[in-house]
């Protein structure tokens, strides 16, 4: 069966996170943006672990579901027109900070687990090496090579995917900490890892320049801090519903059964340019280099972005036969979509009105953006809905890159266009949903 999976996010117990980001809300957030496989996320926090063992129960093979008397009452709060199956996997995010080669690393990792004895297993042995109460993301000072060995030694069925690995400051191959290359960070491990994650300020055809990546296959996921910030990033799948399945997809990269990716555009990724936010400098890779790295400002070294550091790694322009490459769709989260054609924030009342009612008429998140036909999106009656999602598809939108952590912002029709395009037709709210009390129906 084809399904979208979002396998890196977070739970209340991280930092800077939302307070509702429980398993109740992922669940719900899952299905309004049409999500079957979510990760967990921060199962090394006792605390999340407990809830994670009190409210969900084993599924399908090396997957849970959330306890049928909870999810009858999570699926009152979900459009009928969205509902369907939501399983859960066992992941999480360590933080490893430690020094090699004369000098710190700092390195994110998830790492997966089929079952809940191996994982309360894996988080004893962390809980002897570090502190894995304090946060959701616990920040170890282990060597990610070590990392590794402890999680293969544990269990034969986990596996680690190096997280976001561009991201400046905590990444494989990030600018500030990194390294550069896999070889480098795992040694004689490195063969254990067949996927990493491309993070949110690059693509795959920016990962294919690097010749180092060939072999491996390019997941993107949310990272979400908060639950309506699933399914930014996500993957698409086609196998039968298990732990073992996502996996050997994962492992072989079969374009058979790994189909692709959901991308967030990466200028509007909060590293993709160089610069600094304090000094208002936001600088294209040539001109840093021009500069030597250093801010004409401050005079410090500016933070380099995914696309300098892609550009230092790179050895060829594209990807060849030896990548695997799979499709990938660029979307722009529906509620940025409705803020610039409403000219509201994005969490307005009025458009997360309209964001609910649009999900209660035409279904799920990921299908308006990627799938569903644009004649019924209009049907919808949000004026310029349906040509601001063709244009999305087509990648006809101007970005004004993000840097230094500050997120880029996409532009569909500029001001005069999009007067010209409605005339005199008047943007109004859909009726609002109102959840009723039918029963969850399977897709």
């Amino acid at each position: 069966m084809r399904f979208i999976a979002d396998l890196h996010i977070h739970s209340h117990f991280s930092r800077a996170t939302a307070k509702n980001l429980n398993l109740e809300n992922i669940y719900i957030a899952a299905q309004l943006k049409g999500i079957t496989v979510v990760g967990t996320g921060d199962f090394t926090h006792p605390g999340w672990f407990a809830e994670i063992k009190e409210k969900l129960v084993p599924a399908e093979e090396g997957f849970f579901k959330l306890k049928d008397e909870i999810a009858d009452k999570c699926d009152q709060q979900v459009p009928s027109a969205c509902r369907g199956i939501v399983r859960f996997m066992l992941v999480s995010e360590i933080s490893s900070i430690y020094k090699k080669d004369n000098k710190t690393r700092k390195i994110h990792n998830l790492v997966f687990f089929p079952a809940v004895d191996r994982a309360e297993k894996f988080n004893s042995k962390l809980d002897k090496i570090g502190n894995i109460k304090s946060d959701g993301r616990p920040i170890l000072g282990l060597d990610a090579r070590n990392l590794l060995e402890i999680l293969l030694e544990t269990s034969d069925d986990a596996f680690l995917i190096p997280a976001h690995i561009w991201t400046p400051w905590f990444s494989l191959l990030g600018s500030k900490s990194g390294f550069d290359s896999i070889e480098e960070c795992f040694g004689d491990l490195s063969a254990y890892i067949f996927a990493v994650e491309t993070g949110l300020s690059s693509d795959p055809a920016m990962n294919r320049q690097v010749s180092g990546l060939d072999g491996l296959t390019l997941v993107s996921n949310s990272d979400a801090h908060s639950p309506l910030k699933l399914g930014r990033e996500a993957n698409i799948f086609n196998t039968e519903l298990s732990y073992s399945n996502i996996k050997s997809a994962l492992e072989t990269g079969d374009p058979k059964r790994f189909l692709g990716t959901f991308e967030f555009y990466p200028e509007e990724g909060k590293y993709h340019l160089d610069g600094h936010r304090k000094c208002d400098i936001r600088l294209w890779p040539e001109k840093t280099r021009k500069l030597n790295g250093i801010c004409p400002v401050c005079d410090k070294p500016l933070t380099l972005g995914v696309l300098y550091r892609v550009g230092e790694l790179a050895d060829r322009p594209g990807a060849t036969k030896k990548a695997r490459n799979h499709p990938f769709y660029s979307i722009i989260p529906l509620v940025e979509i409705l803020s610039e054609i409403l000219k509201v924030g994005p969490g307005s009342k009025k458009v997360m009105g309209n964001y609910h009612a649009l999900l209660d008429k035409l279904g799920p998140e990921i299908s308006i953006l990627n799938t569903l036909k644009i004649k019924t999106i209009e049907t919808a009656g949000i004026p310029l809905l349906g040509e601001a999602i063709a244009r999305m598809r087509r990648n006809e939108v101007e970005v004004l890159p993000g840097y230094d952590g500050e997120f880029g912002t996409i532009k569909i029709f500029d001001p005069h266009e999009r007067e010209k395009l409605l005339g005199q037709k008047t943007l109004f709210v859909v009726p609002a949903f109102r959840p009723d009390n039918q029963k969850k129906t399977a897709p």
